[in-house]
């Protein structure tokens, strides 16, 4: 069926209240936000209007460009752990009972009903020296005394896929439900094993939903703000913590927006790349 194109103003009305409200709590905002960029930092923390681009030229000094390419490279790690991760196991999950996948479904939802500082405090204590998980190893022989592991690279990247592994599962599951099996079937026919029919049957048959999902996953990742605190130092800060830093405790409002714009601009390109393949994907 096909959906007659607007004539008259009354049939835009249905979209009028969303329109209205992107507006007000985005379009605008992030005007603002683009037009401090450009204003003059003044001493005691306050910014008069201008049109110079000393913020953008800091951005590109030597020790931001570390904090910009350390926040791509982690997400992009997450996005490609997360995806590794959770391919295979959502392929088995889509083989198994419906009431074993939907058991596991509801598990994965109370997952992402928890907060990211409950998230960052509770692989703060399993990390810790006094209650973690290495007293475990001790017990068991493995290690000869207890050691902290936060905070570090490794908890910072652990706390980071074990939030955006459900989110990751939650969006490969409908492109897996929906796979003919007969596909697989037919591979095993010929002689292919399970494991040469995953990677050359299943895989390439989802690649732009695998695309889109790791774009998905790093745009997730390049926007945590808690977890790098929490879990890291400050070596190890995402963008998103030094925007507050700069924002916050630094009252350099019009660094800040520079920077703020950068990472909403990145997240915008890469949210239109995931739109774009996903519709060539639904055309094919």
């Amino acid at each position: 069926m096909s959906r007659p194109a607007p004539r008259r103003l009354l049939d835009y009305g249905p979209i009028t209240f969303p329109a209205a409200m992107l507006l007000l709590f985005f379009v605008l905002p992030f005007g603002i936000m683009i037009a401090v960029s450009f204003f003059h930092r003044v001493q005691g923390g306050f910014y008069e209007p201008a049109f110079e681009f000393d913020n953008y030229a800091r951005f590109m000094s030597l020790f931001f460009g570390n904090v910009l390419g350390f926040s791509l490279g982690l997400s992009a790690l997450i996005a490609a752990i997360s995806v590794i991760l959770a391919f295979p196991f959502t392929y088995l999950l889509v083989r198994q009972r419906r009431r074993v996948q939907v058991g596991w479904l509801i598990f994965l939802l109370s997952v992402l009903s928890l907060s990211e500082v409950i998230i960052g405090f509770a692989w703060s204590t399993l990390f810790s020296k006094t209650a973690g998980i290495t007293n475990l190893l001790v017990a068991i022989g493995l290690m000869d005394e207890s050691v902290s592991l936060t905070p570090s690279f490794f908890a910072v990247a652990t706390g980071m896929v074990y939030q955006a592994f459900p989110y990751t599962v939650l969006v490969l599951y409908p492109a897996l439900s929906r796979l003919d099996p007969t596909l697989v079937e037919a591979a095993r026919t010929l002689g292919s094993s399970p494991l040469r029919s995953f990677f050359n049957v299943i895989v390439p048959g989802l690649r732009n939903t695998i695309v889109a999902t790791l774009i998905m996953v790093f745009v997730f990742a390049l926007g945590s703000y808690l977890l790098p605190q929490l879990l890291g130092r400050p070596q190890h800060w995402t963008l998103s913590v030094h925007i507050t830093d700069q924002a916050i405790y630094q009252s350099n409002m019009p660094f800040a927006s520079a920077m703020a714009v950068f990472l909403v601009l990145v997240t915008l390109g890469l949210v239109g790349l995931s739109l774009l393949l996903g519709r060539r994907e639904h055309a094919q």
